[in-house]
């Protein structure tokens, strides 16, 4: 079954999930980012064939989520690398891991903890205002119109009802 685009889509979270909602990509970026950047040891990890594994290598490449660093010269061997865009992914992954956790885990508890090596703590990942600190929920948050907003495919419904939001005060 072909997958549709959802590039064209005027909605942040559809092209984001274009790149980034499917399993294998979420789970090679959780191994790369904690430390599994070998090609070999990804394939092994993840129990991926290496086809499918190479396919989504090349396409976190070229959207320049990883980047390939050569750690060996003779013979030259190379491993991925989160670039600064792939770095900003773990926030999500996070997020995902905490509500996998929470509905889950199951009696064993979580398979991993976060750990903040700043203050030597363990943590659970919060998703804050930038402006108060206040968690964010969906009780407490709202979408407003953004200047690249539009309806269409992927937004017929959607796009109207946050449009018809574009009189509502930021502050409200």
């Amino acid at each position: 079954m072909t997958r549709t685009p959802l590039v064209d889509v005027a909605c942040s979270i559809a092209r984001a999930t274009d790149l980034f909602g499917d399993a294998w990509t979420a789970l090679i970026m959780r191994d790369v980012l904690a430390g599994v950047t070998r090609f070999d040891d990804l394939a092994r990890d993840l129990g991926i064939s290496r086809k499918t594994l190479a396919a989504k290598l090349a396409r976190l490449l070229d959207e320049d989520v990883l980047t390939r660093e050569t750690y060996q010269q003779r013979p030259a061997r190379e491993h991925y690398v989160a670039t600064e865009k792939g770095k900003e992914l773990y926030p999500v992954l996070l997020a995902l891991m905490n509500w996998g956790d929470r509905w889950y885990a199951g009696e064993a508890g979580p398979p991993a903890r976060v750990h903040h090596l700043d203050c030597r703590s363990d943590t659970v990942p919060v998703t804050t205002c930038g402006n108060c600190g206040e968690a964010l929920t969906s009780d407490n948050t709202t979408q407003l119109p953004g200047p690249g907003g539009r309806i269409g495919p992927g937004t017929q419904v959607l796009g109207p009802l946050i449009a018809s939001r574009a009189g509502a005060r930021s502050d409200e």
